[in-house]
């Protein structure tokens, strides 16, 4: 039966919100689980950095998202990535990206959606082919189609990163993904993080609707011990026919640009005592200026160190230009990813994005010292300080 608030563990969502002894108490990984993170890390990314540093003129991205579905079992206000009408990718194309990404020395692969679980059984042997190509396999998901068969299914496959998107403890209007919903998946996916060393973390949009939720979030995840990422809620950057919110996407005005502004200072300071984010402390002080719109150009790396496989097998720079009528190639004829177009492009796009993905690998890809910040992260320690 589906949990009611006053069973949760996780009701009392104020800012006097206090751990739980009731509740899993937090998780202290063992040197086991942080070796193996920090190595496959190193493998994952570490490594394909250096060479991206000593060929800079050869395209040898990163990371890549790779759209499975654009259909999902919810209706966010804010999302215009949902669109029931076209079918998901095919597995042949799938394993035809994976081999592609191979090729040109990317070794991080994250499935994006839509929603990825309306298939389990296409990501469990998707997962199971990429990481036998030496990949680091990262899932997003809603968590409410997970369930424990699937949890030990996807952790045997060797998934690296499951990305539980929540914004609410508790059920509020317009913000279907609440915790209290998926309570028995989450607790069963923290107990199994150590068995499978799987990596966990809260995916966590900043709407004006959640601003209180986003700390007690923060706390219960630090109270776990598995790690946070904030998005500042943005409104998409193409017009879709399908998207229906234009007006109600719980956009931030100007009326909560206080709240926002001590959220975010209260976010760096959880960072610098330690909670783990993979958030920079750069990235967060942005937000303010982004909900201004007083957000300078950035030095985005879509379309260079990071990259979309859509679900034909075609390239799009970002998740932001999915919808773009531009030829950016594709898995069987290669990429078309000019720079001249995308730094004019990023001229007058990046001041009106903030997005966290391309933020932290222009962040982390822009140092050594970073990018061994980075790693240490997926150890859940720390390496010179914050980031």
């Amino acid at each position: 039966m589906p949990t009611t608030f006053k069973e949760s563990k996780f009701s009392d969502y104020g800012s006097k919100w206090k751990p739980s002894t009731h509740c899993y108490p937090k998780k202290n990984h063992n040197k086991r689980y942080q070796v193996y993170n920090f190595t496959r890390a190193y493998r994952s990314w570490f490594i394909p950095y250096i060479k991206s540093r000593i060929q800079p003129d050869k395209f040898r991205p990163l990371l890549s998202f790779l759209y499975t579905d654009l259909n999902c079992n919810l209706d966010c206000p804010y999302c215009y990535s949902r669109n029931k009408h076209k079918e998901g990718m095919t597995l042949q194309v799938a394993k035809d990206a994976v081999d592609w990404l191979q090729s040109v020395g990317c070794r991080v692969l994250a499935f994006m959606g839509g929603e990825p679980l309306i298939r389990k059984d296409f990501l469990i042997e998707l997962t199971r082919y990429a990481v036998g190509k030496g990949f680091f396999v990262y899932l997003p998901t809603n968590g409410i189609l997970m369930n424990e068969a699937f949890i030990d299914e996807i952790g045997k496959a060797g998934i690296s990163v499951i990305n539980l998107a929540v914004d609410a403890v508790d059920r509020h209007k317009g913000i279907p993904k609440y915790l209290n919903r998926i309570k028995s998946q989450f607790q069963y996916l923290v107990t199994q993080q150590q068995k499978y060393e799987y990596i966990t973390f809260f995916n966590i949009n900043i709407t004006k609707h959640n601003l209180k939720d986003v700390k007690a979030l923060t706390n219960i995840a630090h109270d776990h011990g598995i790690a946070t990422d904030y998005h500042i809620n943005e409104p998409p950057q193409i017009e879709y026919e399908h998207f229906q919110h234009g007006q109600n996407g719980a956009w931030i005005t100007e009326t909560e640009f206080q709240a926002v502004d001590e959220l975010v200072d209260w976010l760096i300071q959880k960072n610098i005592e330690g909670y783990t984010m993979v958030n920079s402390v750069e990235h967060l002080n942005a937000m303010k200026l982004f909900i201004r719109r007083r957000l300078p150009p950035w030095p985005c790396l879509a379309g260079k160190s990071s990259m979309i496989i859509r679900l034909d097998g075609s390239f799009t720079p970002c998740m932001e230009l999915y919808g773009s009528d531009e030829d950016w190639g594709n898995i069987y004829e290669g990429h078309n990813f000019d720079p001249n177009i995308l730094s004019r492009l990023k001229k007058n796009c990046s001041p009106n994005c903030l997005s966290t993905c391309n933020f932290q690998v222009n962040h982390y890809s822009s140092s050594l010292t970073f990018s061994l910040q980075w790693l240490a992260k997926h150890a859940y320690s720390s390496f010179l300080g914050v980031s």
